[in-house]
């Protein structure tokens, strides 16, 4: 029996999470090309994510690169659907850039325009970071952080409310980066009993992580 944030396999192969409310987050395949690209048309996407995609031959470089993350062992993107209903794409919820010499990773997400105001993202990042500190316990993994500019509040509320509390500032850097950014970090062990309810209000289109990121 799977339960919340439960890992069924080996972090390295066909991973699958569940989260709470019904949701499910699987390895992203081929046939999400079309879902990718009917995201990435939205404003919402353009304005708060740094990598933006356009075209099929986009899309499917994109997808290519979820692929070879998981084989390095240094991205592992999951692609948010719900419980009997896998093809219907919610979102995105990545860990990247996992630095297990120094005990940490990078969390970043994106939801889809018809997703949000569910609770979507909230409950997406809370059942990966489960997923994370469970899965790479053994390995070291220690520290969690999620980064966005310093105006996407909702990504703000979205941080704080599984247990990201703002860690640092860091400057702006013109031109790519033209506003300050804020670093969330979570640190392990962090179980959480009860993972806390999701805020429907104006809930970000993502991080992704977002323009604060890759500096």
């Amino acid at each position: 029996m799977e339960h919340e944030g439960e890992t069924r396999m080996d972090p390295y192969g066909e991973s699958t999470v569940t989260g709470p409310g019904g949701l499910r987050l699987r390895r992203w395949r081929e046939e999400d090309l079309p879902a990718v690209l009917r995201a990435y048309e939205d404003p919402a996407m353009r304005r708060w994510l740094a990598i933006q995609i356009s075209g099929a031959d986009g899309a499917a470089v994109w997808l290519e690169e979820q692929r070879r993350g998981w084989a390095a062992g240094t991205r592992f993107a999951f692609a948010v659907t719900e419980s009997g209903r896998e093809d219907e794409l919610l979102g995105n919820v990545v860990m990247k850039q996992l630095d297990l010499v120094n005990g940490q990773a990078e969390m970043g997400y994106w939801t889809t325009a018809p997703a949000r105001g569910r609770g979507v993202a909230s409950r997406a990042l809370a059942a990966l970071t489960d997923w994370a500190f469970t899965a790479f316990a053994e390995q070291g993994l220690t520290r969690l952080e999620l980064l966005h500019q310093v105006d996407n509040a909702a990504s703000c509320r979205v941080a704080e409310k599984c247990g990201y509390p703002l860690a640092r500032v860091i400057p702006a850097l013109p031109p790519d980066y033209p506003l300050d950014g804020h670093v969330h970090a979570r640190e392990a062990p962090a179980a959480v009993a009860v993972s806390p309810p999701a805020d429907r209000r104006g809930e970000a289109a993502g991080t992704g992580g977002g323009r604060a990121s890759g500096r």
